[in-house]
């Protein structure tokens, strides 16, 4: 493991605001510089009451400027929504203003519900251009070219990292075939995690972003004193992955003492699935715990992710992943 990282999806708590929610990122980001997180990442979801960061780019911009070195990006931005031009001329405009600081990670779904989608894209196409998007995009970052009709300005040239972002075979695939750097979902969708990470190493045509493989591999971190504790600061996130996959999100709840008692088993089972890349508890079983994720998968970054509603709760449960993840990589 090269580096270890950071994905903050920006979360609302009950009883704040999206203005709490963002000096909350802009807080976490600095104490994740001064601990040694490699980068520091924030992803585009709409229409999520619990969640303050759908202008991606404005955020990322907005934590660029709170923080001196550490690399920010996107993980990710949903492609589809967007037209690549309007991409490259963002994070172009943010790699002009931050340079070699800005990481962007392109994901193939929606991040959101269908009508929203709607909302966001106005016509709607059955067919997928992914990956000509991503070639597009990738383009309008490269040296000016002579007689080009379509400029991104700021953009060319500035040469900014992309990554391909995935929970499935689709974006192994294209990474792989793209030789650009690959992170998967495993936080929330490792299924799949073991036969991508395979696919995508067995069949990496390096490529002038990348010599060889790199993969970032997600998890979900909760880390505090005891493991009692810990437990009980999740809870808040497994109730808010409850509410999203039964229809109803909202801000993230407040723990519970009694988990069970508020979510059916079935979807309590789902949800703990779906959330098994992931480590709970002491320092030291959190130590066991991501040691066996860094055994198992050999990650050359792992990024870790965490809502825990109490924000001084949150930075404390970073602040330990740190000086863990800091440990593993010596």
């Amino acid at each position: 493991m090269h580096h270890f990282s950071l994905l903050d999806l920006s979360p609302i708590p009950e009883g704040k605001t999206a203005a709490d929610a963002i000096a909350h990122t802009v807080e976490l980001a600095q104490l994740a510089e001064a601990a040694g997180y490699h980068r520091y990442w924030l992803a585009e979801h709409h229409n999520m009451p619990g969640i303050a960061s759908a202008a991606t780019a404005v955020v990322i911009g907005h934590v660029a400027a709170a923080t001196r070195k550490m690399r920010i990006g996107a993980g990710g931005v949903m492609l589809p929504n967007h037209a690549p031009l309007m991409v490259a001329e963002q994070y172009g405009t943010l790699a002009t203003i931050y340079p070699d600081r800005i990481d962007l990670g392109l994901g193939r779904a929606p991040g959101t519900d269908m009508e929203t989608a709607r909302a966001l894209r106005r016509h709607m196409t059955p067919e997928d251009s992914f990956p000509q998007d991503v070639q597009e995009l990738i383009g309008y970052f490269d040296a000016p070219k002579a007689g080009a009709k379509v400029r991104a300005i700021p953009g060319e040239g500035t040469q900014v990292p992309v990554w391909i972002l995935g929970s499935s075979l689709y974006g192994a695939q294209l990474a792989a075939y793209l030789g650009l750097p690959y992170a998967f979902a495993s936080h929330f969708a490792p299924a799949m995690l073991g036969e991508a990470l395979e696919v995508y190493r067995e069949t990496f045509r390096p490529s002038q972003f990348l010599a060889k493989p790199y993969a970032i591999v997600a998890a979900g971190v909760c880390a505090a004193d005891t493991d009692e504790e810990a437990e009980y600061l999740r809870t808040s996130q497994l109730l808010a992955f409850a509410r999203l996959r039964t229809g109803n999100p909202g801000k993230l709840p407040a723990p519970v003492k009694d988990i069970s008692a508020e979510v059916p088993a079935a979807v309590l089972g789902q949800v703990k699935q779906a959330m098994s890349c992931s480590a709970t508890g002491s320092p030291a079983r959190v130590e066991s715990q991501l040691q066996q994720i860094i055994d198992n998968f050999q990650p050359d970054e792992l990024m870790i992710t965490g809502m825990i509603h109490d924000h001084a709760a949150r930075m404390k449960s970073f602040k330990i992943a740190a000086e863990i993840l800091t440990g593993l990589r010596r």
